[in-house]
């Protein structure tokens, strides 16, 4: 199990004799500009024409990555935030990391990853997952106190409640390099990477958000569990809620849309567009 390690300038990931480097986001704050496609492993994935995009950035999320294998496209970004996943799909996350240009993970899925081929991480460019009042080496406070501390602090953006615990637990990051609010889904994670990395223009592909559904590459069934029907009404919906709010509401220079039309996220929360509107829209950047 990788442990965290710092000097001033740099932290890596330490086992023994290892010391693997890690970038911090915060050096890459408003670096990009531009569109950038999300996708998730919603069964509407696997019917995206990938080779259409190619020249426009792509990020993958744990077994999306499959989706980019047959079209010979490199994802600029790769992330997993479920130790599980690289646990239980090693192959699969193993894949991600040779392919993608840069990596995000948590702790735990970088260590899975690491026990499974110690050849995997060395000289890739890595990134750091963290939650916000969820810090590695940095003592924790409770949710409520954490959301009260920051309520006016303008890159932590979150909810905040005296008589209930959820709404301290939502919210969005402007900043990756202060942690990120999870969501509970990788797409609203990665939906602050992109905004912390200064895109404008986002583009969900397969966030379908429906258990029956399924991933599009798990044609058997028997991958992993999934809780969105436990999360959905608790987490999900509430965070896409909180970030069209609290964000797209506000905020001119940053657009999100879903391209999953029989997405469950409301059309009200997230605007599905379909491919010609898709077209419309990169046609104008």
């Amino acid at each position: 199990m990788f442990e965290l390690v710092s000097n001033d300038e740099n932290y890596f990931m330490h086992e023994g004799s290892v010391n693997i480097p890690l970038k911090r986001f915060s050096d890459y704050k408003n670096h990009y500009s531009g569109s950038v496609f999300l996708m998730a492993s919603g069964g509407s994935a696997a019917e995206f024409p990938v080779s259409r995009y190619a020249d426009f950035p792509f990020i993958a999320m744990n077994g999306s990555v499959l989706r980019f294998v047959d079209e010979k496209i490199q994802p600029f970004f790769y992330i997993c935030s479920d130790p599980d996943f690289p646990r239980r799909s090693a192959d699969v996350a193993k894949l991600a990391c040779e392919r993608a240009q840069h990596i995000a993970m948590d702790l735990a899925s970088f260590s899975n990853i690491h026990a499974y081929d110690k050849t995997i991480l060395p000289g890739k460019s890595l990134y750091l997952l963290e939650r916000v009042n969820g810090y590695y080496n940095k003592k924790n406070m409770s949710n409520r106190r954490f959301a009260w501390l920051n309520r006016k602090d303008p890159d932590l953006l979150s909810g905040f409640s005296l008589f209930f615990q959820k709404p301290n637990r939502i919210g969005f990051s402007k900043d990756m390099g202060r942690g990120s609010f999870c969501g509970r889904t990788v797409v609203y994670v990665a939906l602050q990477l992109v905004y912390t990395l200064g895109f404008q223009n986002i583009f969900i592909v397969g966030m379908d958000l429906n258990k029956n559904t399924g991933r599009f590459y798990d044609k058997s069934g028997d991958g992993l569990p999934t809780a969105i029907d436990i999360d959905y009404y608790d987490y999900i919906l509430p965070s896409f809620q909180f970030l069209s709010k609290k964000v797209l509401k506000v905020q001119e220079n940053f657009r999100v849309f879903n391209l999953s039309l029989n997405s469950r996220l409301p059309d009200s929360v997230i605007p599905k567009i379909t491919l010609d509107q898709l077209d419309q829209l990169l046609s104008e950047n």
